[in-house]
């Protein structure tokens, strides 16, 4: 599940010079995007989070049974490890996870086979329990599947309340005794090109709209005419208005307009997409906290949530990102992009383990509904079905 919490600091620098580019409109913008975005289906079935691990768990984690049914010796841990990695749960978080169970199996005086793979998966739970109390909109309640949420399923059947989601919650009740949904609730979307950041934002305006909310675009990267364009087809694709400038625009100016635009439309939920050109990494951290701060001046305690959109299919290099844009922006969680489309979904505890932030969001498919909650439970279980 995911919720929502609150961002630090207060103001600092105004815009500075959010006049310069005029906005263009983009009430019902034109189809002419390089990607096509198909139309959505009359009714779109969105894939789960078990169809999405099924190849990382058919290609990896299905074995794993089988060699503790060998028996608990070197040769177990040897060919666990080689294993684990192989899915790119990484090096660090391996060898740390095996010291672990090895520790435990010794402490406990585990003999059993299914108990000492219980005991692995019971290890890998903790690996994803980390600190949800980052942002201001998906927060710790997630971590209670029997939680009372104000919750819709998005495009399928209700979620079960045994951990096992089937729809996606994205707000409602926040955090601090239910404080309430902050509004424009501000979300600052980073990450590099091609992790398919501006698809995941189509994908949670869709959900938010969905829910009933009244959502506005920000199309902030300007360095790319390909991603204003593709913003604006999600935007015509989701029914949600889209603030964009000419390419080679001022972002900050682009967010600036967007925080007016919010608050004279009474808007709910403003997303705000980035640039990502990681090969040019101090300019565009700069530019990150231009643009922050920019949000800070209109909205004291926005961004509510930085959303750093992670490509699974790129493994550890999805780690070597993450810390690059943890490091200069402080993310309060991350959206893991393209599951289904690899078999190293074990990169989540790499992720987890080394940055401790929390896994929102997992990218199930193409379709404008395959966005699902990241439950560390049925995310752990889909792996050893």
């Amino acid at each position: 599940m995911v919720r929502f919490f609150r961002r630090k600091k207060g103001a600092e620098e105004a815009p500075e010079a959010a006049e310069a580019d005029a906005p263009e409109a983009v009430e019902a913008p034109e189809a002419d995007a390089p990607e096509a975005v198909e139309a959505p289906a009359a009714e779109e079935v969105p894939k789960s989070v078990e169809q999405a691990v099924e190849r990382t768990r058919r290609t990896w984690f299905s074995r794993i049974g089988g060699m503790f049914r060998r028996g608990l010796d070197d040769e177990l841990w040897a060919e666990l490890e080689e294993t684990l990695i192989a899915a790119d749960t990484g090096v660090e978080t391996t060898v740390k996870l095996l010291e672990n169970l090895k520790e435990r199996v010794k402490e406990e005086g585990i003999r059993d086979p299914e108990q000492a793979q219980e005991a692995l998966r019971e290890e890998l739970l903790s690996i994803l329990d980390v600190d949800s109390r980052l942002g201001r909109l998906w927060g710790p309640a997630s971590a209670d599947p029997s939680a009372e949420l104000s919750e819709r399923s998005i495009g399928v059947r209700n979620a079960d309340r045994t951990g096992a989601t089937t729809g996606l919650r994205i707000g409602g009740a926040a955090q601090d005794g239910g404080a309430e949904f902050p509004k424009p609730a501000v979300v600052l979307v980073v990450g590099v090109n091609g992790t398919g950041k501006t698809t995941s934002i189509g994908k949670l305006a869709h959900a938010y709209q969905q829910e009933g909310r009244k959502v506005l675009l920000a199309a902030a990267d300007t360095f790319r005419a390909a991603a204003i364009d593709q913003l604006k087809q999600w935007g015509e694709r989701a029914g949600v208005d889209v603030i964009a400038h000419k390419q080679g625009g001022d972002p900050a100016a682009v967010v600036f307009d967007s925080l007016s635009a919010a608050e004279s439309r009474d808007v709910d939920v403003l997303i705000i997409d980035t640039a990502g050109r990681l090969h040019t990494k101090v300019n565009l951290m700069e530019e990150m906290r231009k643009v922050n701060r920019i949000i800070q001046r209109k909205v004291p305690d926005g961004p509510h949530e930085v959303l750093l959109v992670l490509d699974a299919t790129s493994g550890q290099n999805a780690l070597h990102q993450a810390k690059y844009f943890t490091e200069a922006l402080g993310v309060t969680g991350i959206l893991l992009a393209k599951l289904d489309g690899t078999a190293k979904g074990g990169v989540v505890f790499a992720i987890c383990d080394q940055l401790r932030i929390p896994v929102r969001f997992v990218g199930t498919g193409e379709k404008a509904g395959d966005l699902a909650n990241f439950e560390p439970k049925q995310f752990v279980d889909a792996l050893f079905a």
